[in-house]
């Protein structure tokens, strides 16, 4: 898509600046990628893709023309999945719930993702109250312990402590009538593959508790977290975050703003804190992540953990976000101002904000692709270190708190790309600061060989738009 330089400024001349592109067909891909590892275990169960890492409607519409589910965290979100063609049998509503979002899960026949015995209790009375259909739940679980294995989960503001799920089943038997009990679940705040395989294990186990109580839960949803390899070369990760360290000690020139840490400072010549970002490389990440989980011997039952979920023919929920829109969408930001302040430093001033382009609030350090309009600046310029800041009058308006080393000056009219933005970098932080324009969100496919696209609340799936075919 980046190569198709006149079409880039195209769009940003006539839809604004910031722009969000989405590819919708990658997400397909994504998925199948998925699918295969469950197929490589032989397991059963349901792709659920988490709404909240984008809005984008032609990702979501794309998804629904797909065999996956979708995960809502929200009343909204739900309406949005419900209108763009998700059967209430394949969405899972989870997260902070107020009454009207647990009517309408319920109303539609939504699996309904219980946070605690509390929600439980509100939903049956729901229920009860309105003279709704049997909801389908799962209960979501945390505070999960391996006896004899020193791996706990971290403490966790969501889900029913693992200890307390007695309490949480008696529930469901009393209430046999208003709701059935399908799976439970849980949502790890964690890469650390063995925390998970601790909370994996011990969901099987609450599984069996079910059965002995002749209950019939037939799956475990392992929620997501399981990531994007952002930078294909790890010494890149690994020499920077070192150098990093040293910039905040004082033994190199500074590579942020103000010499900002990321989580890092400087203690009587010794470095203290912790790195607050996102693993830039990770090797194992998104399907393959979820394979190198599933190889994993259970901590105390030693069997694979996808062989404890296929002798017991329980099926297998998941629900990827960020993963599944790896490389499914661009941000473009055109370039106003190239300026030097009176230390030196160089700043590119660009036609957005860090509210619009949200890599550094989500942790992700990636340099953006410099797009330059065509007929532009003659030939190759030195490379160049610069900082990019935002269109909002606050000093805190940094797109990069860190140095970005781009291959040469940009110029006004440039647009420079970031890339790999439709995980929770697109959209998540968006608002309307100082009144400045939200991006607009552009739908890109190919059709006969060139680049097509739609607004994305005009993109539909497979419906015929026009072109000759």
């Amino acid at each position: 898509m980046l190569q198709s330089t006149d079409l880039l400024h195209t769009l940003v001349d006539g839809l604004g600046s910031p722009l969000n592109l989405v590819l919708p067909e990658q997400i397909v891909a994504s998925v199948e990628r998925f699918r295969a590892v469950y197929r490589r275990h032989h397991l059963s169960g349901g792709i659920f893709f988490a709404h909240k890492a984008n809005r984008s409607s032609a990702l979501v519409r794309q998804l629904a023309a797909t065999e996956a589910g979708i995960e809502v965290a929200s009343l909204a979100e739900l309406q949005h999945a419900l209108g763009a063609g998700f059967t209430p049998d394949r969405i899972t509503a989870t997260g902070p719930k107020n009454p009207e979002f647990l009517w309408l899960a319920a109303r539609a026949g939504a699996i309904v993702n219980v946070d605690s015995r509390a929600e439980l209790l509100e939903l049956v009375a729901l229920v009860g109250r309105h003279g709704l259909p049997r909801v389908r739940v799962m209960l979501r679980l945390s505070a999960f312990e391996a006896p004899g294995v020193t791996v706990l989960s971290r403490p966790s503001r969501f889900g029913t402590p693992v200890a307390e799920v007695a309490g949480l089943l008696e529930a469901v038997e009393r209430h046999g009538d208003a709701v059935e009990l399908i799976g439970v679940s849980y949502h790890l705040d964690t890469i650390g593959l063995a925390e998970k395989a601790v909370a994996l294990e011990a969901c099987v186990k609450v599984m069996d508790e079910c059965r002995r109580r002749g209950l019939r839960p037939r799956a475990i949803d392992i929620g997501g977290g399981f990531g994007v390899d952002y930078l294909a070369d790890e010494g890149q990760w690994q020499r920077y975050t070192s150098e990093l360290g040293n910039a905040v000690l004082g033994r190199r020139p500074a590579l942020t703003w103000q010499g900002h840490g990321y989580g890092l400072r400087a203690e009587a010549g010794t470095l203290r804190g912790t790195l607050g970002l996102y693993p830039a490389h990770r090797p194992v990440a998104a399907a393959d992540y979820l394979d190198e989980l599933l190889s994993l011997p259970a901590p105390s039952l030693g069997r694979p953990l996808a062989t404890l979920l296929l002798e017991n023919l329980y099926d297998l929920h998941i629900e990827p976000g960020r993963a599944l829109v790896d490389q499914c969408g661009v941000t473009l930001a055109k370039v106003l101002q190239v300026r030097h302040t009176s230390s030196g430093e160089c700043l590119v001033r660009v036609e957005g904000n860090a509210g619009d382009i949200g890599l550094e609030a989500r942790g992700v350090l990636m340099d953006p692709i410099v797009v330059p309009r065509t007929g532009g600046r003659p030939g190759p310029t030195e490379p160049v270190g610069v900082y990019l800041v935002g269109n909002l009058c606050l000093e805190a308006d940094l797109i990069t708190r860190r140095m970005v080393h781009l291959p040469g000056a940009p110029a006004p009219g440039d647009l420079l790309a970031f890339a790999n933005t439709a995980g929770y970098a697109m959209d998540f932080d968006a608002d309307h600061a100082q009144q400045q324009p939200i991006a607009r969100k552009v739908a890109a496919y190919q059709a006969n060989g060139t680049w097509r696209w739609r607004l994305d609340p005009q993109y539909w799936p497979n419906v015929p738009t026009g072109e000759a075919q």
